[in-house]
Parts: C-alpha cells; sequence; structure tokens
C-alpha cells in the first residue's frame, strides 16, 4: 500500500506576487526550494492563511535569495499580495518509508526569508 505524506512545507509565506497574465504557477525563491527540496515544476499545494482559499499548481524557480511568492495565472484569482500562504508538498511511500520518515519544515519571517527549520509539528494541545 502507498502512503501519501506530507513530505516538506513552507509556513506562513507572504504572497509578494500576483500575476493573473503570466503562465499558471507559484514562483519561489530558489533558497525556500532549496531547503524544502521542492523540485522545479512539482506539484505543490497552496493554503491561503488569509482567505482560507486552497488549490493545487507546480512550483517555478524564483530568483535565488528575493524573497518571491508569485502566484500567477488562475491561481492568481485565489490570492492578494500581502496574503499568508502555506505550500506543501507530498510523497508517496510505502508504510515502512513511512514509519521512518519525517517532512522538512521550514518558517519563515515576513519577508520569506528562513527563520528556522523542524522535522516535527509540535503535538496540538486540547
Amino acid at each position: 500500500m502507498q502512503l501519501s505524506l506530507l513530505k516538506t512545507k513552507i509556513h506562513r509565506a507572504t504572497v509578494t506576487h500576483s500575476e493573473l497574465n503570466y503562465e499558471g504557477s507559484i514562483a519561489i525563491d530558489a533558497l525556500l526550494l532549496e531547503a524544502t527540496g521542492i523540485r522545479e515544476f512539482e506539484q505543490v499545494h497552496v493554503w491561503d492563511v488569509t482567505n482560507g482559499s486552497r488549490f493545487t499548481t507546480y512550483a517555478l524557480r524564483a530568483e535565488k535569495g528575493s524573497g518571491v511568492i508569485s502566484l500567477n495565472g488562475g491561481a492568481a484569482r485565489h490570492v492578494q499580495v500581502g496574503d499568508l500562504v502555506i505550500i506543501a508538498a507530498f510523497a508517496g511511500m510505502s508504510e515502512e518509508e513511512a514509519a521512518k520518515f519525517q517532512p522538512t519544515l521550514v518558517y519563515v519571517d515576513g519577508r520569506n526569508r528562513i527563520t528556522h527549520t523542524n522535522r516535527s509539528i509540535p503535538t496540538q494541545a486540547a
């Protein structure tokens, strides 16, 4: 059996651009792609914390160190510049692989600079 687990995420990135007339995708600062292991053209899920919108697209590489998070094409209709988003990628793996796997979690500041990384999410309190 194959399970789909969270592979990686960028937590609460700030949307810097919204380009309706650009070919659809999400452009992500290359430093963030490298930190998360998200490959260019890999499918990603985008969850807008600000407005609740959720959609799937693919990643493009933006200039390294630019802080760019740009939603393009039809995805641009789901966000506004300044919105906070979570960008996540998933991976298929066997139950044996899943038992040993830990996701890569990347946390950023308001300028999309990495503040810290983690391999687990704290247990949610009641």
